[in-house]
């Protein structure tokens, strides 16, 4: 059943030598352009990344994962008023698209884009590995790949056929992300119960002992998204934003 194929889902980042017959590739993205977009505006565009010497280019952006040089297919998906702004001005059509609704707009688009690329992947027994990179590093990312004003990098995904089948990794019980019909803050007892599992995995233990913390959220905001690396990276992502043509 459809449903239980997608509910074994898991990231993929190790892929086998077999390359991605373009007509397949190609295939996969006409699919994904099907999917739902603003005004039918199509916001997006997808840089595909075969060559070995510009995946090795791009590894740097990405804080040098293994997974991009080895994938044999590195896909950027961009939010893109580019093409659309050529359109409006070489049909004597004034735009406004200059503008950070505009961008979110373009940004929504894209990221719709490509998950639905990777649902249509993945269901093709392709494994799909997104890069949360992109953003952090968006301004090496576009002087890479030649972008033009108005369009910004939003997400990576590499692509290949799997090597290997990991576990899954943890999710939180449906509760922890239903509301009905109103918005039900948590209280602290809520929060407990919804990440007692994911607190007591043998993995998650793992990581608190080897970082010698005393929990795991501690884990997240001491070591791995730090806030003065979010601040940091918020004002990179912010001036690429201002540099790419959108105002705010």
């Amino acid at each position: 059943m459809l449903f239980e194929e997608l509910k074994q889902r898991r990231t993929i980042r190790k892929y086998s030598q077999e390359d991605i017959p373009e007509k397949l590739l190609n295939e996969l993205i006409e699919t994904a352009c099907r999917v739902s977009t603003t005004g039918n505006m199509q916001l997006y565009s997808v840089i595909i990344t075969r060559d070995k010497e510009m995946k090795e280019k791009l590894a740097p952006a990405h804080f040098n994962q293994p997974t991009v040089t080895s994938a044999p297919v590195v896909l950027t998906f961009c939010a893109d008023f580019n093409r659309f702004i050529k359109w409006c001005d070489w049909r004597d059509a004034q735009q406004g698209y200059d503008n950070f609704q505009s961008f979110f707009t373009a940004a929504i688009d894209a990221l719709i884009f490509a998950q639905q690329f990777c649902t249509v992947a993945e269901l093709a027994g392709l494994g799909i590995c997104y890069l949360g990179t992109t953003t952090y590093n968006a301004p090496q990312i576009i002087e890479t790949l030649q972008l033009p004003k108005h369009v910004i990098p939003v997400t990576t995904i590499t692509v290949g056929y799997p090597s290997e089948i990991p576990e899954q990794v943890d999710r939180l019980p449906l509760e922890a992300i239903i509301h009905q019909e109103k918005y039900k803050d948590y209280t602290r007892e809520d929060i407990d119960r919804l990440y007692r599992d994911k607190e007591n995995l043998a993995a998650n233990l793992k990581f608190i002992k080897e970082n010698n913390k005393k929990t795991l959220a501690q884990v997240f905001t001491d070591i791995r998204y730090k806030k003065e690396d979010n601040e940091y990276f918020s004002e990179v992502f912010l001036k690429v934003i201002k540099e790419q043509g959108f105002k705010f």
